[in-house]
């Protein structure tokens, strides 16, 4: 006899399911809910939150984290950020807003926790079956994927013998880990260069390693959020804004190459940027040693393509994630960027999506928001079999729009349909006002200032 539990037969139209109530699946679920349409909403963890819980099983959090967009431009459209908050928050003070957006918009007390899900599979008809681990099955319309980017590391094998500690930064929680130790983080993602200045204040020797040259781009200029600078310049061309914006920064930093860096192979914005203001700092006082692609290792002794070699008790590898669906496989294509028409809609398998996974260089929630609010209106003009549900349907399967706004972003996994994200902005809201659809969510029902404020940047909000 089968283990699966299926769930009882009902004349009700199939709903939606939403799997992940991080700030994805939020924002989907405000979207769906926002139009009325039936959903179900399932999350593994115990709460709200994602990878910004820090007590969620997995999660790649660690104390230090911050934003690296302001929170002028972070917020969910409808439900800024409250101006108590720093220019850039901490995590603690992101996740109290993502639970308090949840309860704002009624979001929470549909959410079936504790619920992980473990297959998605396309059913003859058309529908879909999502099984969860308990062995329930549920039969849905549509499903849509909300999981998270940012849960399967990238661990690429270290060449030689190195004897010392390897860890990928996914284990990283706190800067007591490196206390007393030499450490090396290797790559130059955001998170690697947080690691890298905990490390350069409380390790006993601290370096990182980098593959290429990168731009630093510090969080503020003349006292603003940077994003928030260039949110409210004049709108250039991606390629003129990539060369002014590169000049300037020239200009307040100096050649990063006399910090010990190596010259940037590319253009400003060409890579996914690295926002951080505490990176040179350290550097230039000697906290934090710059070192190049490693070669070889032997024992506790790390070689480098330069030449030089220094010995570590620990190495974190920063080296990224791999953007994996493990109960949908074969669904959303390689491990790396799941085929998606606007990193959202999928190409093969009608009634199934996923937001969370777009890679771009900008603030995640406003893409996020716009993606939802296309998903939801498709879903519901589809169960109309409207004009514009036809077309877009056709979009789907043919619209190849070029989003990467004229740069040519550097040649890695990573950046293989990167999207800047004003190009990406501009194409779907010009898209979803042809077809009549709404662009972005709405303030939460009624509108009180109150619940925009209610937010408690303290960690007794955010413990339950």
């Amino acid at each position: 006899m089968s283990s699966m539990t299926e769930q009882p037969a009902s004349s009700a139209p199939l709903d939606t399911c939403v799997i992940g109530a991080g700030p994805a699946g939020l924002a989907v679920a405000r979207a769906l809910a926002e139009k009325d349409l039936p959903y179900t909403h399932l999350e593994r963890h115990t709460a709200v939150g994602g990878i910004w819980d820090i007590d969620n099983p997995g999660t790649p959090m660690y104390d230090s984290a911050h934003f690296i967009s302001s929170r002028t431009l972070s917020g969910f459209a409808g439900y800024p950020m409250p101006e108590s908050y720093a220019d850039y928050p901490p995590r603690e003070d992101i996740l109290a807003y993502l639970r308090s957006f949840a309860d704002a918009y009624g979001l929470t007390d549909r959410i079936e926790f504790g619920q992980e899900v473990v297959a998605v599979e396309r059913n003859p008809d058309g529908t879909w079956s999502v099984t969860r681990a308990s062995g329930v099955r549920t039969e849905h319309r549509d499903v849509v994927v909300c999981s998270g980017a940012q849960w399967h590391p990238h661990q690429p094998e270290l060449p030689g013998t190195f004897t010392g500690e390897v860890r990928h930064s996914i284990t990283y929680r706190s800067a007591e880990e490196l206390s007393g130790k030499r450490v090396l983080i290797v790559g130059a993602g955001n998170s690697g260069v947080d690691i890298a200045c905990d490390a350069a204040t409380t390790a006993r020797s601290a370096a990182i390693s980098m593959r290429r040259g990168y731009w630093i781009i510090p969080k503020h200029l003349f006292g603003k959020p940077v994003d928030v600078i260039g949110e409210s310049g004049p709108h250039l061309p991606a390629w003129l804004e990539s060369r002014i914006f590169g000049q300037l920064l020239r200009l307040l930093e100096g050649d990063l190459t006399a910090a010990g860096l190596q010259k940037p192979d590319h253009r400003l914005l060409e890579s996914h940027p690295i926002v951080n203001s505490q990176m040179l700092h350290h550097l230039r006082h000697g906290d934090l040693v710059p070192k190049p692609d490693i070669v070889d290792t032997d024992g506790s002794t790390v070689r480098f393509a330069d030449g030089s070699e220094a010995d570590y008790d620990l190495i974190i590898l920063a080296t990224g994630y791999e953007q994996r669906i493990p109960f949908a496989p074969g669904l959303f294509g390689d491990s790396h960027h799941p085929e998606l028409y606007l990193w959202a809609f999928s190409r093969q398998h009608p009634g199934l999506y996923a937001v969370g996974f777009i890679e771009t260089n900008s603030g995640a929630y406003q893409m996020f928001d716009l993606q939802s609010q296309l998903i939801a209106s498709y879903i519901a003009d589809s169960g109309r079999n409207t004009a514009s549900a036809r077309r877009f349907s056709l979009m789907i399967a043919h619209d190849r729009p070029d989003l990467t706004g004229g740069l040519r972003f550097v040649a890695s996994p990573r950046h293989e349909g990167y999207v800047h994200a004003p190009a990406f902005r501009r194409y779907a809201v010009k898209l979803a006002k042809q077809l009549g659809w709404r662009s972005e969510g709405v303030p939460p029902r009624p509108v009180t200032r109150q619940q925009a404020e209610a937010v408690t940047p303290t960690l007794e909000g955010v413990a339950s």
